[in-house]
């Protein structure tokens, strides 16, 4: 089980939002390479970028900041990223840019299409992002609830290559409420592509519970506030998780 942590960037700082909120942003670094570096040096081994401004755009607004991490990072880790990602040259740009995993989200519902034709034009490196609400998947940075079952959307994509699944349960994401392992543990059933979780994750006791659940095909678990806020040491977790996985 990875534990991952997320760096979202706002206008080219470091932030952390309450259920996708704008206008709820805590700054939390203004210097992303660091940020990245210290997640590294904690012994992260993959790192979640989320470009929130291109996320409500609908275009890619923080690349000079994203490049900044992939500078840091190098060939050390994964990076994946998510965020205005809405057309083919987009993802090949971030890829030569050293991003290893593009996440699509809202493009992948509104627009499946794209998504096909992104699986097949840089296969082993398309990750879908599926955020839900009740089990129904919403879209344009939270702001929209779709009638999609989750599960459905997920078994589609699986079909038209996608190296995994993003689950957030947006309910609980920033809220330090805990991560819905039950509903995670559902999706992943459904599916033979890896689920990685997110939304909720507060504590070791969140990391123990996926932990437990991670022979269902949860590879790993996306946090961010908890780690930022102090609720959750990331080493501290990530040795748990290897430890539970006998590594």
């Amino acid at each position: 089980m990875l534990i991952i942590p997320a760096i979202d960037l706002k206008d080219g700082h470091c932030v952390r939002l309450k259920q996708g909120e704008m206008d709820s942003a805590t700054v939390f670094s203004q210097d992303p390479g660091a940020m990245a570096r210290r997640w590294i040096d904690a012994g992260a081994r993959r790192l979640h970028l989320v470009d929130l401004n291109g996320a409500f755009a609908g275009k890619p607004v923080n690349e000079a900041a994203i490049k900044a991490i992939t500078n840091v990072v190098g060939d050390e880790i994964p990076v994946q990223l998510g965020g205005g990602i809405r057309d083919l040259d987009t993802i090949e740009r971030y890829l030569e840019d050293g991003i290893t995993y593009v996440i699509i989200g809202s493009a992948a519902v509104k627009t499946p299409g794209f998504l096909h034709d992104a699986c097949n034009a840089f296969p082993g490196h398309i990750i879908v992002g599926l955020d839900a609400k009740d089990g129904k998947v919403a879209v344009e940075g939270w702001s929209k609830v779709t009638h999609h079952e989750v599960i459905d959307l997920a078994q589609k994509f699986q079909d038209y290559g996608v190296e995994a699944v993003i689950y957030t349960d947006i309910g609980r994401d920033g809220m330090m409420s805990g991560v819905n392992v039950a509903a995670t543990v559902k999706l992943a059933q459904a599916l033979h592509i890896p689920v990685i979780a997110s939304g909720g994750i507060t504590n070791l006791e969140d990391v123990r519970s996926l932990c437990a659940v991670a022979d269902e095909g949860i590879v790993g678990a996306i946090t961010g506030r908890a780690i930022y806020e102090g609720s959750l040491d990331f080493a501290e977790a990530q040795r748990l998780a290897d430890e539970l996985a006998g590594a």
